[in-house]
């Protein structure tokens, strides 16, 4: 008497299923699919909503895989690629928005600001402008992701463009 080992999925398939290896394959391969299937959704809810805040781009495009979103088509203007890279970055899951859009009229990039907790938009006028004043600024160039010059978060990017002379 005594125990044996064995190697279990090596032998015959006496009962007729699928070895513990073929179905981790299996399952591996039926995650990846609805893997794949949730990001395409994720990407076409992004268009979406990009397309309802009323940004163009041409023959848009958006791929996510892991927490990496590309971006591609051809924007009017600066200002509405930058926009449209921060509707895609300040959603949950991405971490790194790949840009690979072009621009039809080239025109200043703007700075990015990363919110963190305290920040308003006074403060954050503050330090780019040096005057606290100049908020509105800030706060149209972010609309129509910003809806009020109070509502902002912690992790949040913003477009800070440089001042008209």
């Amino acid at each position: 008497m005594g125990l044996f080992s064995f190697i279990k999925d090596a032998g015959a398939k006496i009962f007729g299923g699928k070895t513990s290896a073929e179905e981790a394959a299996e399952a591996a391969a039926n995650k990846e699919a609805a893997i794949k299937e949730a990001n395409d959704q994720a990407a076409s809810k992004l268009k979406e909503t990009i397309s309802d805040l009323d940004l163009k781009a041409e023959n848009l495009q958006i791929s996510i895989t892991g927490d990496t979103a590309t971006v591609s088509g051809k924007a009017y203007d600066q200002t509405t690629k930058e926009k449209i890279i921060l509707v895609v970055g300040n959603s949950t899951g991405i971490g790194v928005v790949n840009d690979q859009m072009e621009v039809e009229n080239n025109e200043p990039e703007a700075q990015f600001h990363t919110v963190v907790s305290g920040d308003t938009l006074s403060k954050i006028a503050k330090k780019y402008y040096g005057n606290a004043m100049k908020y509105p600024e800030i706060f149209e160039a972010n609309k129509p992701m910003l809806s009020d010059p109070d509502k902002i978060y912690p992790g949040q990017v913003l477009r800070i463009p440089a001042l008209d002379s």
